[in-house]
């Protein structure tokens, strides 16, 4: 997946759009798509996204992460939040949340992309199509 960096000003709607759409709230922390500032190293912002590599399924000791055409899905019911996957992802794309009982990801619904301005994430569109 390819994200055109240098168009990210870091407003971080993606952060919104994703917590909203899928836990039903503003709260930016348990979006699966993270904007970090890079300004103080080189005057722009890194996305960090699930690339849906499969890493993370590889190594879940339960099974409890497959991908599903093309894209890496968590089995809430069946993770027990070990977090090996999250020290295994090469991308630093799953996190923990304390309040959420399995770690959160991007799950390519691609709602980041249509409502980002800038057009940062117009990569992860194909990947909607691929979720629906």
């Amino acid at each position: 997946m390819e994200l055109d960096l240098d168009r990210c000003t870091g407003c971080r709607l993606c952060q919104l759009v994703c917590s909203v759409t899928n836990f039903s709230e503003n709260n930016p922390k348990k979006a699966g798509i993270r904007v970090v500032s890079k300004l103080f190293t080189d005057a722009r912002y890194d996305v960090i996204v699930c690339d849906q590599c499969g890493t993370c399924a590889d190594v879940c000791p339960v099974g409890a992460i497959n991908m599903d055409e093309g894209v890496v899905r968590i089995d809430a019911d069946t993770c027990t939040n070990c977090g090996v996957c999250i020290d295994a992802c090469p991308n630093g794309a799953l996190f923990s949340h304390p309040e959420v009982a399995h770690p959160i990801k991007c799950v390519a619904c691609g709602e980041c992309a249509k409502y980002c301005p800038r057009g940062v994430l117009d990569a992860l569109a194909g990947l909607r199509k691929v979720a629906s």
